[in-house]
């Protein structure tokens, strides 16, 4: 299974809107610009997540986005949710893990369990853990001069 940039994309962003936030709203060009994402497509992006209830937008000078709730509330399964990514591990499985075959193929329930695997371990993860781990290598890169 790969996951699309749209999945990975999302998942880098809301690790900088947290990372770099303190307490004000951040805006999307500047997330663009640190994760080398476009910004029209980073925009789209921002629109599902707001839908879902990841993030709020702040209008206005100093505008941008924040969390809509506390990161240690945002897994990671949720946000790929919000931007219409299916955690399925074969084409065949709907967004669900029931089969789309008129007959139920010998392997369905090794791709159900992989499914219900990924799911899950992803829903083990939140925005908190992820922004921790990007603290921790910042801190650990070498300085110059």
């Amino acid at each position: 299974m790969r996951l699309s940039t749209k999945a990975q994309y999302a998942v880098r962003a809301m690790v900088s809107l947290h990372l770099y936030t303190d307490g004000t709203p951040v805006s999307i060009k500047d997330i663009a610009g640190r994760e080398d994402i476009s910004l029209t497509y980073l925009e789209q992006l921002f629109v599902k997540l707001r839908r879902g209830g990841i993030v709020d937008s702040v209008r206005g000078p100093g505008g941008g986005y924040v969390l809509a709730r506390p990161a240690e509330q945002i897994r990671v399964d949720e946000i790929i949710d919000s931007v219409e990514e299916t955690l399925v591990p074969v084409s065949c499985m709907d967004a669900q893990g029931r089969c789309s075959c008129t007959d139920h193929c010998v392997t369905h329930s090794v791709w159900q369990g992989l499914g219900e695997r990924i799911r899950t371990f992803l829903g083990s993860i939140t925005l908190e853990d992820l922004t921790v781990e990007a603290r921790t290598k910042q801190d650990s890169k070498p300085q110059c001069g």
